[in-house]
Formats: structure tokens, C-alpha cells, sequence
């Protein structure tokens, strides 16, 4: 099937009330898994390759490839996102990799000079049809850095602040800070639900709730209602995908040939998928 751009995907699910959920590829199996478990929970999808996985695989095209290759072989209807770039350079590769969107992530500068690279890259990315994230706050968790407090002071988006920001910048989407945290490996986040629902009244373009693996099921749920509508996942497909290469290799410690864990660990991550997208309105 034809790779479905992002824009499609999460314009379908703001018509419906509903939300549409990304995983984070890292290995061709990952890219695998998120396929087989869109098709058996008969739902679309996104695969998101993020830069730190173009780092891991020291170059944008052969996990790019790969990845388009899974979605276009699936019976699934599946987009391509680019994810947590920083690199302006990397936005400027995505639409000839086939990518239908990017989400640039500038979170780390000072608010004027997110303001200023985010705009810059919007203007690029909209004259090549990509369709373009962003985040405000700090959601944390990545490279090592610790899961933020969701109450600490200056973590939250601010509403008023996301809603200047949209308009400044142009963007697409908005990851906002709501109390969720990336590479949580267990899911015990409590979301703001009133900060979810005042920044939907405030922001007039699709919400992104980025550390999802840690948001437990009914969490989820309540964030899709208040307002949500991209849901990203990543770290719980790891989770699932090393538990599984775990316990096969603890059970057969003679075994050498990747095929006979690396299967039963790509199994796993198509049940988490299929969970995760069952958790979604129909």
C-alpha cells in the first residue's frame, strides 16, 4: 500500500475524536512489528525514524528505505515521520527519503531562537509538502537525562505562551509538556488533564503527547478526550523487544543465530503495538 502522508493520518483522526499513534523505528524488526501490529489491530499508523536513530545507523537512507519498504509491502495504512531532528540539514533530506513529515526540535534554544530556526524550517518544509512538528516545554527523558517533574516550575507548556508560538513559527502540531517523560520504562505518569484541555482551546493545531510508554492505559484515554491527538510511542517497544531477547537467551544461552531471539523479540513489540492502538476511539 502507498505510504500515507502524517497530515492525512492526523487530519482523519481530529474529524473522528479520536488520535492516531507513532512508533519509534530503530531496527528493521522495530519497523516490522509496528506494520504487523497496525494490521492486526486494523488501525493506521505512523513509523517515525528519530535523528538519534539516523546516528545509530550512521546515515539517513538504508533505515529510511527499509522502513518505507516495510509500509509499502503492509496492509496497513502507514505514514513516514522524521523525529527530534535537530539537524536543519536532516529536515532538508526527509522529503527526497520519502518522509511525509519532520518534527524539528528546537526545544533546547532560548524561546526566540526556537521561535526563529522553527519558523525557518516550517518555511522549508511547507514548500516541500512536509507536514511539520514541533514541541514547547520540557517533556525530558532523552539522552540520558533524567524524567522531569511534572510539577516542577518552568517544565509545563504554557498555554498562552504554545498559542504565540503556533503563530509565530507556523507549525503544524505542538508536542506539549503535560507531565509525561520520555524513555519511561514504566507507566506511572500522571497527565494534566486541565492544562491538555486549555491548551487544546488555545492552540489551533493538533496536539503531540510525546512519552507515551510511560502513560498508563486510562491516562492515555483521558488525553485523547481532553484533546491529544498524536500519540507517540517508543521506549515501550524496547522495553518489550529486549525483555524478549532476555528471556530467549537465558533460556537457550547456546544459541548464536540472531533469527531464533530477534523473532520472538519482534513478536513482542507487534502485541505492544496492537495494544497501544487498541487503546485509541474508534
Amino acid at each position: 500500500m502507498p505510504l500515507v502522508s502524517t497530515r492525512e493520518l492526523v487530519d482523519e483522526a481530529v474529524a473522528a475524536g479520536s488520535g492516531v499513534a507513532a512508533f519509534n523505528v530503530i531496527t528493521l524488526e522495530h519497523a516490522e512489528a509496528i506494520a504487523a501490529g497496525a494490521e492486526r489491530a486494523g488501525r493506521p499508523a505512523i513509523l517515525q525514524i528519530s535523528q538519534n536513530a539516523v546516528a545509530f545507523h550512521h546515515r539517513l537512507a538504508p533505515i529510511a528505505d527499509a522502513t518505507a519498504a516495510v509500509a509499502r509491502a503492509s496492509g496497513a495504512r502507514l505514514g513516514l515521520h522524521l523525529d527530534h531532528v535537530v539537524s536543519p540539514a536532516l529536515v532538508e533530506a526527509a522529503p527526497a527519503a520519502g518522509f511525509g513529515s519532520v518534527m524539528v526540535d528546537a526545544s533546547k534554544l532560548p524561546y526566540e531562537q526556537n521561535v526563529a530556526r522553527t519558523a525557518e524550517l516550517v518555511d522549508f518544509g511547507h514548500r516541500h509538502e512536509l507536514w511539520v512538528e514541533a514541541e514547547l516545554g520540557r517533556v525530558g527523558g532523552k539522552d540520558g537525562e533524567p524524567p522531569l517533574d511534572a510539577h516542577a516550575p518552568g517544565v509545563r507548556t504554557d498555554p498562552a505562551e504554545a498559542a504565540a508560538y503556533v503563530a509565530a513559527t507556523g507549525v503544524d502540531a505542538l508536542a506539549v509538556a503535560v507531565g509525561s517523560s520520555h524513555a519511561m520504562t514504566e507507566r506511572t505518569a500522571a497527565l494534566d488533564h486541565a492544562l491538555i484541555r486549555r491548551l487544546r482551546a488555545s492552540v489551533p493545531v493538533p496536539l503531540v503527547l510525546h512519552g507515551s510508554s510511560g502513560v498508563p492505559d486510562d491516562e492515555i484515554r483521558a488525553a485523547i478526550a481532553a484533546g491529544m491527538v498524536k500519540i507517540n510511542v517508543g521506549t515501550a517497544l524496547n522495553t518489550a523487544f529486549t525483555a524478549a531477547v532476555r528471556e530467549q537467551l537465558t533460556a537457550r544461552p547456546d544459541v548464536v543465530d540472531p533469527r531464533k531471539y530477534l523473532a520472538p523479540a519482534r513478536e513482542a513489540m507487534a502485541a505492544t503495538v496492537a495494544a497501544f492502538l487498541a487503546l485509541l476511539p474508534a
